[in-house]
């Protein structure tokens, strides 16, 4: 994908969670038409490309083809620009994860597919931003602590999911630990599994995080679900 692509589709995330264009700046005029929105979206895909490191305001500005100077316009620092990152992070991904464990659901089986649905559908949750985010918390206390926060705050809204049908308070931990760390997992392995081979798993995956037998109709669901994700990309 090339990069204007990719900064278009981050700018659309940024604006799905009330990002404005421009912060609580009006926008450059004249030549200058790069906004917010396209430092932080150069920003983001760098971080998952390169890693925190190379988040740099001259590499950035050298992306985007402008002077750093319109980079003060909308931020103080580059340590401005890495909170606003993760302020996206939490935003897109945390809150994703945590609604979706949260929407009304008849069966348990179907609520853990509300929650798979993050996991292919990258509107949702960015899972490559998650894991540059996670690789980023190894070289900083403050973000680790940010991550741990943000993972205790998925791992409750599973909980209370499990909770909320019925299971000991035990076990709906244990199994919400069990569902959230083994995507984590997964993720990091980088399989790169056909979506065919990942949806013939579906019902046995359901009984193995869940214990319960998903109705056929909560399969087909989800299926047609993940198909019509593929056919957008």
């Amino acid at each position: 994908m090339a990069l204007s692509r990719k900064v278009d589709a981050v700018k659309n995330d940024l604006q799905k969670i009330g990002i404005a264009p421009s912060g609580d700046r009006p926008e450059l005029v004249g030549n200058v038409k790069v906004t917010r929105q396209d430092w932080l979206a150069v920003a983001m895909d760098v971080l998952i490309s390169d890693g925190v490191e190379q988040v740099k305001i001259l590499t950035l500005g050298e992306r985007l083809g402008v002077s750093r100077s319109s980079f003060y316009w909308y931020f103080s620092s580059r340590q401005d620009l890495l909170n606003a990152l993760l302020d996206h992070w939490e935003n897109a991904n945390t809150k994703a994860l945590v609604k979706q464990a949260g929407l009304a659901a008849e069966t348990i089986t179907e609520s853990v597919c509300n929650v798979f649905r993050c996991f292919i559908d990258a509107r949702l949750f960015n899972s490559q931003l998650d894991f540059a985010v996670r690789d980023w918390a190894r070289r900083s206390g403050s973000v680790r602590s940010i991550l741990d926060r943000s993972d205790q705050a998925r791992l409750e809204a599973l909980t209370a999911m499990f909770r909320r049908f019925d299971y000991e308070t035990v076990e709906a931990r244990t199994r919400a630990r069990i569902l959230y760390y083994m995507q984590i997992g997964y993720n990091a392995a980088e399989l790169h599994e056909p979506q065919e081979e990942r949806l013939k798993l579906l019902a046995p995956y359901l009984v193995g995080f869940t214990g319960q037998v998903a109705r056929p109709s909560e399969i087909r669901a989800f299926e047609d679900y993940a198909r019509s994700i593929q056919e957008a990309l």
